[in-house]
């Protein structure tokens, strides 16, 4: 193992945005039995740290690579197209009409199926740019064009969490 390896070429996996998760938890089961500290027990105390440096950076990779919008992330940004999402916030106008609609409809929400409703809207949206980055990424390589999708996506994830955040109140 290298650790100055890609995540996916330290699970090896194909770098491309469409993973399986079963794949992707069995390598990481995997990567950390052969890396545990115990099993360097034996090798004294500098084997043992190595070890959990090794299980640390198993475990970020892992986390990177089975939440869809961070394996979006870096894929975008190991091929040059950066996310900038603090400093990059240009969205088409039709996507920012839309976010407009959204949160007046969740400030004028007070039940819970006009929650839901909402809630049901954009996770529909968000597998259809899930799909659209997919396809972007792995059939069409054009990763500045994912990168804008990953920003949009981001806008909708952090909504959904409002979304699940009153839902919780109510």
């Amino acid at each position: 193992m290298n650790l100055q390896s890609t995540d996916f070429e330290l699970f090896d996996i194909p770098a491309q945005f469409a993973q399986d998760s079963a794949v992707l938890a069995n390598k990481w089961k995997d990567l950390q039995r052969e890396a545990h500290p115990d099993k360097f027990a034996a090798q004294g105390a500098a084997a043992q740290r190595i070890a959990m440096q090794w299980s640390v950076r198993i475990n970020e990779a892992y986390n990177r690579l089975k939440d869809p919008l961070k394996r979006a992330t870096y894929l975008c940004e190991l091929n040059g197209a950066l996310i900038e999402a603090h400093t990059n916030t240009a969205m088409p106008p039709a996507f920012m009409m839309m976010q407009i609609e959204w949160r007046e409809a969740l400030e004028e929400a007070e039940t819970v199926a006009e929650l839901e409703e909402i809630e049901h809207q954009t996770s529909n949206h968000k597998r259809e740019q899930l799909s659209k980055i997919e396809q972007l990424i792995d059939v069409e390589h054009n990763y500045a064009a994912a990168a804008n999708e990953v920003r949009a996506l981001m806008f909708v994830a952090r909504f959904v969490g409002e979304i699940e955040a009153r839902l919780d109140k109510i």
